[in-house]
């Protein structure tokens, strides 16, 4: 790879003035990782980062296919970047990501928007840079299409880190769940673990560059390691990254709750580092759902989890992912969720639509419900969350955490954000520049989404 890149550097440096990207990103975690990868893979290129989408001369979309909405984003976006196509003429459009990854959907795109100059899938990243080489040297331009399921190894590719301070640090790519409702396995692949000594010598050097915070990224973090000679857990890795030095947190997401072990919930509870938040989606409450979303768990194995973690863990915090409105949830289906709610008590729970995705199983079944009785679920799910949220919130009134701060606040000048431990949000009056410090806070007031203190 580095040698394709200073292959393709010299053939850039007849450039009279510096080339500038803009990447868009919908989507998760990992397709935000995926677009630091490609800054990175960018600059190495001699591209810079333009501020404007408008200015740039090479926009990327990384795209998201778990939901239509994000896809229905894409879409409006395309539509809008025509005009700028119509001015500059040397300006690059390229789709990456999952939504392109599927094969249909990529012939749409290229068939849609015949000026788009490349679709790539995520598995091409790493020939990112040949592609915008090739584009770069071709006058008539037709567009590139390259979805090749190769499982392209991506170790040693550089990355650029929006944050001084945090990171993202993949373990594992791809999934092999097939969950009734999900086309992650379709599009990311099978699952590959990276190997642990990467992961930790990674991690040093991050730590060696001052970042404080972690985060361990996979579609199930879970099953790390089941892959690699020596069945490696994810246990044992987060116990090795808990004597990294230098670090101050370590968190992971996302969890798959069949595979939780009680040995991860004990390295969590005696870690020094490692976070007190487990991201744990149960997605319904029903069991007859459950079966037919082939999560691989009933609800009281899911409840029995959560008593064991906080159990061993009394301040930890848990939050969840929630499906509304699956084709065959009946009113009682919906009803075991929010008695789920209630027995629970999540701290919060991001809350969707069901959206049928091509070639799921779920996609198979009969829609029972309509679009107007989902609304009205998905309505009094939030509700019911939103407060429990709150009530949770309040019981950290008077108590003193601490905070990572991420900066000022985007609604007050005169206040910092930060995050807890148990990933809480809190806003706070303080002047100068602070991010990236630990501080500890009372909090002296509890919202829904975020609480308010004070610099103790």
């Amino acid at each position: 790879m580095k040698t394709d890149q200073g292959n393709t550097q010299n053939r850039l440096n007849g450039v009279k003035k510096v080339k500038t990207y803009f990447i868009v990103t919908y989507g998760c975690q990992m397709n935000e990782h995926d677009s630091e990868v490609m800054s990175a893979l960018l600059e190495g290129l001699g591209f810079s980062p333009a501020e404007e989408l408008e200015k740039a001369d090479l926009i990327i979309i990384n795209t998201c296919a778990v939901r239509k909405k994000p896809e229905d984003k894409v879409a409006s976006l395309l539509g809008k970047l025509a005009p700028l196509k119509n001015i500059n003429k040397d300006l690059i459009i390229a789709v990456t990501g999952c939504m392109s990854q599927q094969r249909e959907m990529a012939v749409h795109l290229k068939e849609r928007f015949p000026f788009v100059d490349l679709i790539t899938g995520t598995h091409a990243l790493p020939r990112l840079p040949s592609h915008i080489t090739r584009i770069m040297e071709i006058k008539q331009r037709k567009t590139i299409v390259d979805i090749e399921e190769d499982y392209a190894k991506r170790e040693g590719l550089p990355v650029k880190h929006s944050s001084f301070f945090k990171a993202w640090l993949p373990v594992n790519y791809g999934c092999n769940n097939f969950c009734s409702y999900c086309i992650v396995p379709y599009v990311r692949g099978k699952e590959r673990s990276r190997k642990m000594d990467h992961i930790i010598e990674e991690a040093k050097i991050l730590a060696e560059k001052g970042y404080m915070e972690i985060t361990l990224l996979g579609q199930n973090v879970n099953s790390y390691g089941h892959d690699l000679p020596g069945k490696p857990t994810f246990a044992a890795l987060l116990k090795e990254m808990d004597q990294i030095n230098g670090l101050a947190r370590i968190r992971f997401m996302t969890s798959h709750p069949k595979d939780l072990s009680s040995k991860l919930i004990e390295t969590v509870a005696r870690g020094e580092k490692i976070c007190e938040h487990f991201h744990l989606p149960v997605q319904s409450g029903s069991d007859r759902i459950l079966k037919l979303m082939k999560r691989q768990y009933s609800r009281e194995k899911y409840s029995s989890l959560v008593r064991e973690i906080r159990k061993a863990i009394p301040n930890v915090s848990v939050t969840t992912d929630l499906i509304v409105g699956f084709p065959v949830e009946m009113e009682d289906d919906f009803h075991e969720t929010l008695s789920l709610l209630e027995e629970i008590r999540f701290d919060n729970a991001f809350s969707f639509l069901y959206s049928p995705r091509k070639n799921t199983k779920a996609a198979l079944l009969k829609e029972e419900i309509s679009h107007q009785d989902k609304e009205k679920r998905l309505g009094k799910l939030n509700n019911l969350q939103h407060r429990i949220s709150k009530e949770v919130n309040e019981t950290l009134v008077g108590k003193t955490v601490e905070v990572l701060i991420e900066g000022t606040s985007k609604n007050n000048p005169d206040m910092k954000t930060g995050r807890t431990r148990t990933n809480k949000l809190v806003h706070f009056p303080a002047s100068g520049e602070l991010t990236g410090l630990l501080v500890r806070v009372v909090i002296k007031e509890a919202r829904t989404w975020d609480l308010i203190g004070e610099v103790e």
